[in-house]
């Protein structure tokens, strides 16, 4: 211990070792020390070596140390010293000033130290699993020391980390720690890691990062917030920028919804603090990340869409109307709400609404247009504006409209300012920043759009008083042509006057580029306003000096400029205007300038090394108002003038299969650079070109045609495809449907068959049921009038048995009496005739009371079935039971008679015996015999009738009784059979 204390503590007696001396020793004390209270000691005395003798504790303790947090897992203590000292080691954080070689000196040795330690990558595992100590002495040092490592070789240590199990998942655990000290470094350290590797951020983001973050954003009070609020904003765009998987995570997360709360703004804006100032600044590159022109198109439309709905773009109008608002957020906040609005139709119309709160309300567009003009403005403003007013053109034709109507005689009001006059203000200002930037709005405003190209010509100007109107179109060319210009310059329509001032604005490079990028955009792909260009007498002599003459470097740009206006005359040039056509113009041309020097001063715009930067990215950011030259719509045009573009090249592919070689090295030619190629082609080539342009005309043509059929076929067919899922939908229904009827049906045969073992228990038992009813009758009286009928049936049986033999005694009756007297045989004729006749209304009866006994079995089946069908079958049968009972009337009534005429026949007979004794004795026995017969037949009816009659008093309506039944083993058969019947 006594050597500690001579390192650590006071002063001793003899020569003091050296830093190098005195490290070796705690080194070795560290590898041989058994002791653990020995190791803490000379690890902690290491620490405060560390920084003042950084290269010789690096070299000669960085393996002993790592070794100890390899053995020494059990003290906290340690590994804290441990971890501490190599920070300080790898680290490059130096608190103290240093020039510039000590601090290039002290990275290298950072550098150094951080490839030893991570030769072997069980180090940085060991190092992961030491985060999860919860131990604040071992976890906060852990990952300061794995920040300073991913500082100096972040990719290295990136791809350790992410082929490591859980590595990822254990640092966005920090994010969950309660003290604020790990969460905040835990922050810092996912931003090292985070940068510039997408895997790595698509598995923070799907570690449900962007909630946590945007929950610490707002426990830290948003905007308002710290420096936590920054570090969270940083993480959340290294997480997103460039990184298309995690953007759409992001919107689908419903994450863009709780931005909004971010841009709340009070009505007083005064003292923002530098802090609120950055993190505002954050959050809008945030939302620009969202919306980047850089972005795949659907993104951005999505993204675009949803910021409007949830209202973040009228919150962002907001700020850009509010007063008080910094200028560099102002400035931030324009370029965000630009690329909210670009290209998205709603999110235009919605910015064309918006009203800046002045007295008399003016739309948001002029105002802003207003400060652009402004040269008094700050740059990076005005240029912001600019590209507010770009993005609000962009694909807009409806804006466009509105833009190039506030120039015509019909919509100028002359009591306000409107968007056109302000651009045209700026357009002929004595500030050449202004004349550069409203020469490139209205050339937005003219952009893919033929339409306004030709509305524009209509524009009219008025010089000074006494001169005559020029059109927009001139008055452009002729501040191109001349050197000094003091012509007063107004609005003709709106009286609109700009003063009196002598402007110089020929000699200015920046306007004339603006001005001639104006009008190579306006008369592009517009013949009628190349003729008006061409009409003018002087404008084609101008950009042929202008070409011709030898000028310095700044006016190269000047030059190519020109060729490419003069190149786009030739092009598109109708041959309207017989002094200028495109012949006379390429014989201009050839003899004033020359084909080669004309290719070549067009090539000036190329390669100028401004043209490059502007042709990156849309928004237009220059270091300088100097540099601002090129727009970046307008590259696009130099690329489709003197480029094929990937349609021609496509039809240029297709041409080659069906024409001939020479044609195709014609077509070649063509695609070189159409201003080139209309420079160098002769007639003849230009004929060529022309039967080319007609057959690709043709055959695209043909392809749309095909194209239409296509799309029609697909609709129709998307159409039938519609039927066949809602007819499928309806099938679908109708079979379940289906199968609930027949469950039901089954339900209901199942319930039948249950009744019928029911009621053929209830008929087995009726006779001890005495309140059972059977279709209205008591069960008793049921058997009862069973009896009765069944002892009828006996009846009607014997007397047909008894009928029966007295036919057979009258037959032999007739045949004796034929032979005994011929005298009487008439009258014997007659009675055995009458006696037939009655035989045959005996069988007549016997016939319908076998019918009305088949009729009375049926209701009674029907009665015992319990068929309670319907109030008209009931009726019917009431219908034919009445009907019965009348024919049964009358059925007795020939009964009477008849008997009466048998009365009759037996006194004709008694007589006749009386005569002949034999045979009047033997007549007489048959007589008495057929009146007891008839007498039988008689009390049958009346029997029949009775009952009948009694039925009704029970009121019986719908069962007609018979006047013969089937025994009772009959009756229950046919009743089981008709059973049967129903259940089929």
């Amino acid at each position: 211990m006594n050597f500690f204390r001579g390192v650590m503590g006071g002063q001793t007696a003899g020569p003091q070792p050296s830093g190098a001396e005195t490290i070796q020793k705690l080194c070795d004390r560290v590898a041989s020390s058994t002791l653990l209270e020995d190791r803490r000691d000379a690890v902690r005395a290491l620490k405060s070596l560390s920084k003042k003798y950084r290269m010789e504790v690096g070299t000669q303790a960085m393996d002993h140390l790592i070794n100890i947090l390899q053995t020494d897992r059990s003290d906290s203590e340690i590994l804290g010293y441990a971890l501490d000292t190599l920070y300080n080691l790898i680290s490059n954080d130096e608190e103290e000033e240093q020039d510039e070689t000590a601090q290039k000196q002290a990275d290298d040795l950072g550098t150094q130290f951080t490839e030893k330690f991570i030769q072997d990558p069980e180090h940085i595992t060991l190092l992961l699993t030491l985060l999860e100590e919860f131990d604040f002495h071992v976890r906060w040092p852990g990952v300061k020391l794995l920040t300073a490592l991913l500082k100096n070789q972040g990719v290295q240590v990136q791809g350790i980390i992410l082929v490591s199990p859980m590595g990822v998942s254990r640092l966005m655990d920090l994010l969950a720690d309660s003290r604020e000290v790990i969460r905040n470094d835990g922050l810092l350290l996912l931003q090292q890691l985070t940068k510039g590797n997408a895997a790595i951020q698509k598995i923070v983001a799907f570690e449900n990062a962007f909630e946590r973050l945007l929950d610490i954003i707002t426990e830290e009070g948003s905007s308002d917030g710290g420096i936590v609020v920054e570090d969270c904003l940083l993480l959340l765009l290294n997480l997103l920028k460039n990184n298309s998987s995690n953007q759409n995570f992001f919107k689908e997360g419903s994450y863009i919804q709780r931005m909004k709360p971010w841009f709340e703004v009070g009505d007083d804006n005064s003292g923002w603090s530098a802090q609120k100032v950055t993190n505002l600044h954050l959050m809008l590159q945030l939302v620009r990340v969202m919306v980047s022109p850089v972005n795949s198109p659907g993104a951005t439309a999505s993204c675009q869409k949803c910021m409007y709905q949830c209202g973040l773009l009228q919150q962002l109008c907001t700020i850009l109307m509010a007063t008080g608002v910094p200028a560099d957020i102002l400035t931030e906040t324009i370029n965000t709400v630009s690329e909210v609005i670009r290209g998205s139709q709603v999110n235009q119309d919605y910015f064309a609404s918006v009203n800046a709160p002045s007295n008399p309300p003016r739309p948001a567009i002029v105002v802003l247009l207003m400060s652009m003009v402004n040269e008094r403005q700050p740059f990076v403003l005005r240029c912001a504006v600019l590209y507010c007013f770009q993005c609000f053109l962009y694909k807009h034709q409806k804006g466009q409209g509105e833009i190039v109507a506030t120039l015509l005689p019909s919509t100028i009001d002359a009591n306000s300012i409107s968007a056109g006059q302000l651009l045209c203000g700026g357009l002929f200002s004595a500030d050449s920043l202004s004349n550069w930037c409203a020469a490139v709005a209205l050339a937005h405003t003219l952009q893919d759009n033929l339409t306004q190209k030709e509305q524009l010509l209509r524009v009219q100007l008025a010089t000074s008083l006494g001169k005559p109107p020029v059109s927009l179109l001139q008055q452009c060319t002729n501040i191109l042509s001349q050197v000094e210009n003091a012509s007063c310059l107004r609005l003709f329509q709106a009286g609109c006057f700009w003063g009196d001032k002598i402007v110089r604005r020929g000699s200015k490079v920046q306007t004339r580029v603006g001005l001639l990028m104006l009008l190579c955009t306006w008369i592009s792909n517009c013949p009628i306003a190349v003729t008006h260009f061409l009409h003018n007498q002087d404008n084609v002599p101008f950009l042929t000096a202008q070409i011709s003459e030898n000028l310095g470097e700044d006016e190269r740009l000047v030059q190519g400029l020109c060729a490419l206006l003069l190149g786009i005359c030739i092009y598109y040039n109708d041959n309207s205007l017989e002094t200028y056509t495109k012949e006379k113009l390429k014989q201009l041309i050839e003899k004033r300038i020359g084909k080669e020097n004309f290719v070549e001063k067009l090539g000036f715009i190329t390669n100028h090394e401004l043209y490059s930067r502007a042709a990156l990215k849309p928004q237009p950011v220059f270091p300088s108002p100097e540099q601002m030259l090129f727009d970046h719509e307008f590259t696009r045009l130099v690329k489709e003038l003197e480029g094929p573009s990937s349609r021609q090249i496509d039809s240029c592919g297709r041409f080659l299969f069906n024409q001939t070689w020479k044609r195709c090295s014609v077509l070649f030619l063509l695609h070189t650079g159409l201003i080139t190629k209309a420079v160098h082609k002769s007639s003849e080539e230009e004929k060529k070109e022309e039967e080319v342009k007609k057959t690709l005309e043709q055959h695209d043509n043909i392809v749309t045609q095909y194209k239409e059929l296509i799309r029609e076929q697909d609709a129709q067919i998307q159409e039938l495809k519609e039927k066949v899922s809602s007819m499928t939908t309806q099938t679908e229904q109708l079979q379940a449907t289906v199968s609930q009827q027949q469950s039901q049906i089954q339900q209901h045969k199942d319930q039948y068959n249950i009744l019928k073992l029911k009621l053929g228990k209830d008929n087995q038992s009726q006779s001890s049921q005495g309140d059972t009813q059977v279709n209205g009758l008591q069960t008793e009286e049921l058997a009862q009038l069973r009896e009765e009928l069944e002892e009828l049936r006996r009846q009607q049986k014997l007397l047909q048995t008894q009928l029966s033999e007295k036919d057979a005694q009258i037959d032999s009756l007739k045949s004796a009496t034929q032979t005994a007297e011929a005298p009487a045989g008439s009258d014997n004729t007659e009675i055995l005739q009458e006696l037939e006749a009655l035989k045959n209304q005996v069988q007549t009866h016997l016939a319908e009371i076998s019918h009305l006994k088949a009729e009375r079995q049926e209701l009674l089946r029907r009665a015992e079935a319990g068929d309670s069908s319907s109030d008209a079958a009931k009726a019917e049968l009431e219908n034919r039971l009445a009907a019965q009972t009348a024919e049964l009337e009358r059925l007795k009534e020939s009964r009477s008679g008849l008997e009466q005429q048998l009365a009759a026949a037996t006194s004709t007979a008694a007589i006749l015996q009386t005569e002949k004794s034999k045979l009047q004795t033997e007549v007489q026995e048959s007589k008495k015999e057929q009146d007891d017969l008839l007498m039988l037949l008689a009390d049958q009816d009346q029997k029949i009738h009775s009952l009948k009659q009694r039925l009704k008093d029970l009121g019986e309506t719908t069962v007609a009784l018979p006047l013969q039944v089937e025994d009772e083993d009959d009756l229950r058969d046919q009743t089981s059979d008709e059973d049967d019947e129903d259940e089929d």
